[in-house]
């Protein structure tokens, strides 16, 4: 055998290693994120993704970069899940159609009454019965679950997932955007700001936020889904406001 392949065969035996080692990195990360996505979601789509993520974390891993391959090999799994919920997308363009026009009736409401709108007035803007409107919000947290990804042709632009071998300036880039939700979060109602903070900071499922806010579980998914689209027009008058700014 040449030095050659003796060095290639324990490459292959330390990566087959680590994939063997962190194979329960996989499930668990699947895990976490199925319960906060739609029942439509399987899981065994999600360990499928996340198995060949870890494949190519352990092929790709160089010790003494700086982090542990548990960390590294964490980011790839749920970088290359996230990427792929989003590749599917599978909120129907109805949705997508009155989330848009609930986020601009929100931002019409309010900037004519000085208040956060309401769920009625919002309803009546788009011509929905309170209760459709409802199932929209329900629909559009599914839809937004893991991204706050504005729909095609709104203003502000997606919130990327960090690479960590992304260049100074998409970093850069990155850093603007998460400036832009930040500020875009300090306009909501203090309700909605809470429970996005529940769901994305403490990670919180629906079922223990709504033990938290003194609510159903299907009450939770509509003030998600209201949250979002409350989101998604604070982004955009603040996009708005900064190109007037500019002008």
């Amino acid at each position: 055998m040449t030095m050659a392949a003796h060095y290639l065969g324990n490459v292959q035996r330390d990566d087959d290693q680590l994939v063997r080692e962190h194979a329960g990195l996989v499930r668990k990360i699947a895990l976490h994120l199925k319960v906060r996505l739609p029942q439509s979601v399987e899981l065994d789509d999600l360990l499928q993704i996340g198995m060949l993520a870890l494949l190519e974390a352990a092929k790709t891993y160089e010790t003494g970069h700086g982090g542990s391959f548990e960390t590294y090999a964490g980011i790839r799994i749920r970088g290359a899940i996230i990427d792929q919920i989003r590749r599917n997308d599978w909120a129907p363009r109805r949705v997508r159609k009155q989330m848009r026009q609930a986020a601009r009736a929100i931002h019409d409401i309010e900037q004519s009454t000085g208040r956060p709108a309401r769920e009625g007035e919002v309803a009546d803007a788009i011509g929905l019965e309170v209760g459709e409107y409802q199932q929209v919000l329900a629909e559009a947290a599914s839809a937004q679950i893991l991204t706050l990804t504005p729909g095609e042709g709104d203003e502000a632009s997606e919130i990327p997932v960090q690479d960590d071998t992304a260049s100074p300036e998409a970093l850069l880039e990155d850093a603007e955007q998460k400036a832009l939700l930040a500020e875009a979060i300090r306009r909501l109602p203090e309700r909605q700001q809470l429970i996005l903070s529940l769901y994305y900071e403490q990670e919180l499922n629906q079922g223990e936020i709504g033990e938290v806010v003194g609510v159903s579980h299907s009450r939770v998914c509509q003030l998600l889904g209201d949250a979002f689209v409350r989101l998604r027009a604070a982004m955009a008058a603040i996009c708005k406001e900064r190109q007037a700014s500019a002008a």
